[in-house]
C-alpha cells in the first residue's frame, strides 16, 4: 500500500481524498457562515458548538490541518512533476491545445488561495486559539457577558475595505481552482469518462455557487456593519 501512494497514481489518488475532504469542509463552512446573514443567534449557536465540541476541536480539526497543509505541499510537487513533463511533451505538440489555462496554471490559484489561508487563519483561527487555549475563556461570551462574541468578532473583519477586497479575490480565484479540480479529483479517483460530463457541469456549479456565497457574506457584512 506504501508503494501505491509513492507512485505517481497513488499520489495523484491521495490528492483527489484530500480535494474531496476540503470540497466537504468548504461546504460545511459556507453552511455556516451564510447563518450569519439571515440570523445573527443562528450563527453564534453553531459557532459555539463547533468551536467547543470536543471531536470538531481535538480530532477533525487536527485532520483538516493535515488535509489543508498534505494538498497544498502535493499539489505543488505535483506541478513541478507535471511541468517538468510537459517540457517535453511541449516540443512535440501544442499543449495549449489540448488543456485549459486553469488546468495549466493551478499552482498560480492554488498559492493565491494558500495566502488567503494565511490571513484567514491571522482573522480568525490564531485569535480563537488564543481566547481558548492561551486565556482559557472557552465561554463564547462577549467581554461584557451578553451574548455570543462570534457574530461581532466576524462583522468586525469585515469593516475593512481592503479585507474585503481581499477576501473577494481570493474567492475569485478559489471559483477558477474549484472549477478545474473538482472534475480533476473524481477523474484521478478513477471515475469514468462517461460520467465526467455530468461531473464537470456539476463541478463549474459547485465552484461558482459555494464562492459567490462567500462574497456575498463578505460584501453584506461591509454594507451593513
Amino acid at each position: 500500500m506504501s508503494g501505491f501512494f509513492k507512485s505517481s497514481i497513488g499520489r495523484k489518488y491521495a490528492m483527489a481524498l484530500s480535494a474531496f475532504f476540503l470540497m466537504f469542509f468548504l461546504l460545511q463552512h459556507f453552511a455556516i457562515n451564510i447563518l450569519s446573514v439571515f440570523s445573527p443567534n443562528a450563527f453564534n449557536e453553531a459557532s459555539h458548538f463547533m468551536g467547543t465540541f470536543w471531536a470538531v476541536q481535538y480530532l477533525l480539526q487536527p485532520v483538516l490541518i493535515f488535509g489543508v497543509i498534505y494538498h497544498f505541499v502535493m499539489g505543488f510537487i505535483l506541478e513541478i512533476k507535471n511541468r517538468n513533463a510537459r517540457a517535453v511533451n511541449y516540443a512535440k505538440n501544442n499543449g495549449s491545445a489540448n488543456s485549459s489555462w486553469m488546468s495549466r496554471n493551478m499552482i498560480y490559484s492554488g498559492l493565491a488561495i494558500l495566502a488567503f489561508l494565511v490571513l484567514h487563519f491571522i482573522d480568525f483561527w490564531l485569535p480563537e486559539i488564543n481566547t481558548k487555549y492561551i486565556q482559557g475563556d472557552m465561554s463564547g461570551l462577549l467581554g461584557d457577558g451578553e451574548g455570543f462574541r462570534y457574530y461581532e468578532e466576524l462583522t468586525h473583519k469585515f469593516v475593512n475595505p481592503i479585507r474585503v477586497a481581499a477576501y473577494v479575490l481570493a474567492f475569485v480565484f478559489l471559483s477558477l481552482h474549484l472549477m478545474h479540480g473538482f472534475s480533476s479529483a473524481f477523474q484521478s479517483a478513477g471515475v469514468t469518462s462517461m460520467r465526467k460530463k455530468k461531473l464537470q457541469t456539476f463541478g463549474k456549479v459547485y465552484g461558482i455557487i459555494i464562492p459567490l456565497g462567500f462574497i456575498f457574506i463578505a460584501l453584506f457584512h461591509h454594507f451593513n456593519h
